[in-house]
């Protein structure tokens, strides 16, 4: 999902060294250790608490089967980044010290990139729980898989529903700030333009400031009025855009993406309404999603506040397959294994890594809120050639 500030991971990683003589294939118990840096506290948070309480479920009920692959039992080391990329590293560089075979990272680009830059050499297969840009394996190396649907993958299915819905006319709306701000409304425009639409105009923001003035403005003045505004925009900004948009006597639709699926945004309420986002899955009546979140309702006591629960739950089940039938497993069997699934049944539908490049072949939900509750729009898996390359 959100790829956090653009700053300079190899000096982040020079900070920390990369010991690595620690690494072993299983401990002493006889179990697999797993490393976790997710940012349990900070601004990732409402997007790495669900992720992790997925993922715990899901190893729950595999140790409870056994283990991984029925057969290797799973101890998790969990440590909070604390939405610090520094942070990051060092709590990277301990749990591999550790032991940890299999590495798990935020819901953040930069992290887990430095985070990456510390297990590729170590020889960890390494997951994000929700980082989203399309450029991560390949900035780290053959260790590094992404999980979730990926910007430019949202982006093409955002504007496929777009252009179909009978909108023709886009005002996309960035920060610099991030790759994930900047990067996926600049995916929807070139896939919106691929397929006939027009971008009439293109602002920007700085993050985590209340003030959209200026935005709002130009969007109400602009002389070819948009049929829609695009943005990647997330708490807090969101909240603070749609407010100030609505107040302006602003009516135009706003499509947001993944990000835009916590409960803080279900709480704007008629704010909200009508606002169109992405997910890894939608939740309809006997569907899978539907029976798993009553069972993490059974598990924890609540149900889901996201799609971010399952995807970590996903997560677990990833590795769940790719270990059927390895007796003893290293790095490089369980990367193997990782990038050879093909058409794996999750709960939100089927997941391939075979073919890729260490990112999943998989469908994109679509949602739009009305009276405070995500209704579910339609699921669509575009065709490589309606989705753009990365940036």
């Amino acid at each position: 999902m959100v790829e956090v500030r653009r700053i300079g991971v190899a000096a982040v990683v020079g900070a920390v060294a990369l010991a690595v003589a620690g690494c072993g294939s299983k401990q002493d118990d006889g179990s697999i250790v797993i490393g976790v840096v997710t940012a349990q506290t900070g601004t990732l948070a409402s997007y790495d608490q669900p992720s992790l309480a997925g993922f715990r479920l899901a190893i729950d009920e595999i140790n409870a089967r056994g283990g991984l692959g029925g057969k290797h039992p799973v101890k998790l080391l969990v440590r909070d980044t604390r939405s610090d990329t520094a942070t990051t590293a060092s709590a990277t560089q301990e749990l591999v010290d550790a032991g940890a075979k299999i590495m798990i990272t935020p819901c953040d680009a930069d992290p887990s990139i430095v985070a990456g830059q510390i297990t590729q050499p170590a020889g960890v297969p390494t997951l994000t729980f929700c980082g989203s840009s399309p450029i991560l394996p390949g900035a780290v190396g053959d260790m590094m898989f992404t999980t979730y649907p990926t910007d430019n993958l949202q982006a093409a299915a955002l504007a496929k529903y777009a252009y179909e819905s009978g909108l023709r006319k886009v005002y996309l709306l960035v920060s610099p700030d991030t790759t994930y701000t900047s990067g996926l409304p600049e995916y929807f425009g070139r896939a919106f333009t691929t397929l006939g639409g027009t971008v009439v105009g293109k602002g920007s923001y700085a993050m985590n400031q209340p003030d959209f003035s200026v935005a709002v403005t130009t969007i109400r003045n602009l002389k070819e009025a948009p049929d829609l505004i695009m943005t990647a925009a997330y708490e807090p900004d969101f909240p603070a855009f749609i407010r100030q948009l609505r107040a302006a006597g602003v009516s135009t639709p706003v499509f947001g993406a993944d990000a835009l699926g916590t409960p803080t945004i279900a709480g704007l309420n008629e704010l909200s309404n009508g606002v169109v986002f992405t997910s890894a899955g939608c939740s309809t009546p006997g569907s899978k999603l539907e029976e798993f979140n009553q069972r993490f309702k059974q598990a924890v006591g609540h149900e889901p506040s996201s799609a971010y629960e399952v995807n970590g739950y996903e997560i677990g089940l990833i590795l769940d397959a790719a270990l059927q039938g390895m007796d003893e497993v290293d790095g490089t069997k369980i990367r193997d294994a990782l990038a050879d699934l093909d058409n794996f049944q999750g709960v939100t539908g089927s997941i391939t890594y075979r073919g890729t490049q260490r990112i999943p072949v998989r469908s994109v939900a679509l949602l739009r809120y009305e009276g405070g509750k995500a209704q579910c729009v339609q699921a669509l898996t575009p065709a490589a050639s309606e989705i753009p390359a990365p940036l």
